[in-house]
């Protein structure tokens, strides 16, 4: 599964938000895809908290609102500019800050529900109340870290893609998570405006798998029109980042979920101030030309079930026959789509019963997103070797290096 969007995944969208955000007493009744989940009340949820970051670095984050007045909004023109939200996580001074982030408002979390036909069943609350490890206006560690773009999938918040974002800048990184205007179920504004996704209804509304195709195009593309006006508003000459002078602007990878994975190769192909460039179960929506993406390091982690050789996503084998860099291909047994976001660490932790489909726990879905996509940016980023990238590991037997 690439986008988890069409009718013909909807169910697996649907048991993965119930294994979300379903209340833990309730576990027992979980319904399998395609059935009616048993109604839940707010009383019987369980307050959730996302894994702790394992980095050296006590994690500061910040919300900016970015607008691009150079380009009319794709999907709803008569809106105007182009509307980002954007999340800064970054290594912070310990003890500074106030109290933790909140993972998403209650009104994002309620029209994330509302698209999976949950809004009856979950509380919103249930995922609004969830706690992350980020402290707002927390000040920033002496130093200059590289810069991690981060895009999430069709349809997904930000917010999806936290606990890695949150490790990352523990680890030594200024990490920023775009919420790409309509894109996503719920975008909330700092004027009191929700954009909802206008993108999602053109791609139900295609008549035909082409018709998809190009408006899933359109996302990665203009997605890398997203993530450079976001490099050029924190590493430009007039940052929109009060502490931007702790980027080094020489120092930068793209990384995405899903369409945010394709839409980090657009970013590549469209910018060379972009250095690497990580793709998590992403069917390639863009080509990438016979010429590469300019000898510059790529890494596709996935799961086996659509993304390993000889599957039905021909764009891995494609894009992979044209990476004229340092590659890796690498697949994890037992995952499923959302592995590589928040969903199976929260489901977890809820005492819920692990997704048929997808077996992986959560925790080592977190563990394996997390290891190897920060050993992939040490080594391209900050130039410290990563043996684990070698080969397969005996700490990891669940990830495969494929080389076809």
């Amino acid at each position: 599964m690439t986008i988890g969007l069409r009718r013909t995944t909807a169910a697996a969208a649907l048991a993965a938000m119930v294994l979300l955000a379903a209340p833990a007493a309730t576990a027992h009744a979980l319904p399998g895809p395609g059935t009616a989940p048993a109604p839940t009340t707010a009383a019987t949820a369980t307050a959730l908290e996302l894994p702790r970051p394992t980095g050296p670095h006590a994690v500061g984050t910040e919300v900016l609102h970015l607008v691009d007045h150079s380009r009319t909004d794709p999907w709803v023109p008569t809106a105007g500019a182009r509307e980002l939200m954007v999340s800064l996580h970054y290594p912070a001074r310990p003890g500074s800050g106030g109290a933790r982030a909140p993972y998403m408002s209650t009104e994002e979390a309620r029209l994330m529900l509302v698209q999976r036909g949950l809004e009856d069943i979950v509380p919103a609350t249930a995922l609004s109340s969830t706690l992350t490890h980020a402290r707002p206006a927390a000040r920033p560690a002496p130093g200059r870290f590289p810069l991690v773009l981060l895009s999430p999938g069709f349809g997904q918040p930000r917010a999806t893609l936290t606990s890695l974002a949150e490790d990352l800048a523990s680890r030594g990184y200024v990490v920023a998570s775009v919420d790409h205007a309509y894109e996503s179920s719920g975008t909330s504004l700092p004027d009191g405006r929700v954009l909802t996704c206008a993108a999602c209804d053109a791609d139900n509304a295609a008549p035909d798998e082409a018709a998809a195709r190009a408006v899933r195009k359109k996302v990665s593309t203009g997605r890398a029109a997203d993530l450079a006006f976001v490099l050029d508003r924190l590493t430009g000459p007039r940052p929109a980042w009060d502490h931007a002078r702790t980027i080094d602007r020489r120092r930068v990878a793209a990384a995405g979920h899903s369409i945010g994975g394709s839409a980090a190769a657009s970013t590549m192909l469209a910018d060379p101030r972009v250095d690497a460039g990580v793709n998590m179960d992403g069917t390639f929506f863009e080509e990438i030309p016979a010429t590469g993406l300019g000898k510059r390091p790529f890494m596709m982690l996935g799961t086996q079930a659509g993304h390993s050789p000889g599957t039905l996503d021909t764009s891995w084998n494609d894009g992979w026959k044209r990476l004229d860099g340092w590659k890796r291909w690498l697949t994890v047994r037992d995952s499923g789509h959302f592995t590589f976001t928040d969903t199976p660490y929260l489901a977890e932790q809820a005492g819920l019963p692990v997704d048929p489909t997808a077996p992986l726990s959560g925790t080592r879905s977190t563990q394996i997103t997390r290891t190897y996509v920060a050993a992939f940016l040490d080594q391209h980023l900050k130039g410290a070797a990563q043996p684990l990238l070698d080969g397969p590991a005996p700490d990891n037997p669940e990830v495969v290096f494929n080389t076809p």
